[in-house]
């Protein structure tokens, strides 16, 4: 299938990226991974090299094994880069990327838990889609749904199939054939900015009684409405929001694993995640973001936290 990988990482998610860029070597994957950002690199990407073969100013390339690589790209743009998405995805397949079969996204702080053949076999269908556990029943006259009619109407689209669900913009896998389902949702972006007051260095508004609450992910759902492209859509187990996943695991939320105090917040009734345990079994591959005795001290605390869970729960 020849697919690349791309995320968007700034800040402190740098330590999502390489524990996303870990799993995907454990997995099977192969190939390159495109990670746009902006600010500084991070310490573990030191041996990262300038790449004028990209043709994207102030690329590097970090080598991470014999089959994976790392393209760093810096971004110059004032969206907020969940909104950038799209716009990311299609520069890549449109240019760096244009020998690929196709391109899949992860937010950095996802981890993937299954064979990478799945993501290639998955994206053949059609565009690769995960249900939401937030507004996850939300059928074709939901209130919301039924206002973003007229946003369709607006980009002088029309409806294609009846969605059910809201789907989480974390994750998208597009093989070439479907590369419209990505020109749609920026399209859709581009119609809310100028239509529906939707600006784009926010990453939410205020209330869901908006038709861009979520920003990128509403103009997501909206793509999913009307794009001629085939979907193909898992549960909310496809990231670790309900029990029964075997995909990905995704850390929503403000407190990331890389950040969290686990015995604290265990004491305060939240243990940990699956996302959290998955973030520290995870980040021992070839990328080395912590140092062993790092890993080890997190993973007794994770231990400990988990038995604190197994006695005392909020709610």
């Amino acid at each position: 299938m020849n697919l690349v990988v791309c995320t968007i990482f700034e800040k402190h998610y740098h330590y999502g990226l390489a524990a996303l860029v870990d799993s995907l070597h454990k997995y099977g994957f192969s190939g390159e991974i495109y990670a746009g950002y902006r600010g500084a690199l991070p310490e573990w990407s030191s041996a990262a090299t300038e790449n004028t073969s990209l043709e994207w100013k102030g690329a590097s390339t970090l080598k991470v094994t014999e089959s994976i690589n790392v393209h760093f790209l810096p971004l110059l743009t004032d969206f907020h880069l969940a909104n950038y998405k799209p716009e990311f995805m299609l520069k890549l397949i449109n240019g760096l990327a244009k020998n690929a079969g196709g391109i899949v996204y992860f937010d950095p702080d996802i981890v993937i838990k299954c064979q990478w053949d799945f993501f290639e076999t998955w994206t053949s269908y059609g565009v690769s889609l995960v249900h939401e556990i937030i507004s996850n029943d939300m059928p074709a006259t939901h209130p919301i749904r039924k206002g973003w009619e007229a946003v369709i109407k607006s980009s002088n689209r029309e409806i294609k199939r009846n969605i059910t669900s809201y789907i989480n913009s974390g994750f998208c896998g597009v093989i070439k054939e479907n590369v419209e389902f990505l020109e749609t949702w920026a399209d859709i972006i581009q119609v809310a900015i100028r239509e529906y007051g939707f600006k784009s260095n926010e990453f939410a508004h205020s209330k869901r009684t908006d038709l861009f609450f979520a920003k990128d992910q509403d103009a997501f759902n909206i793509a999913a409405m009307c794009s001629e492209s085939p979907i193909s859509e898992l549960g909310a187990e496809g990231m670790d929001f309900i029990n029964g996943g075997f995909t990905m695991s995704h850390a929503v939320g403000v407190g990331k694993p890389w950040r969290k105090n686990f015995i604290t917040s265990a004491l305060k009734g939240i243990p940990p995640s699956s996302a959290d345990k998955l973030f520290w079994s995870s980040v021992d591959g070839p990328l080395k973001p912590y140092s062993s005795s790092q890993i080890k001290t997190k993973k007794i605390a994770l231990g400990v936290a988990s038995l604190i869970g197994r006695f005392y729960r909020k709610n």
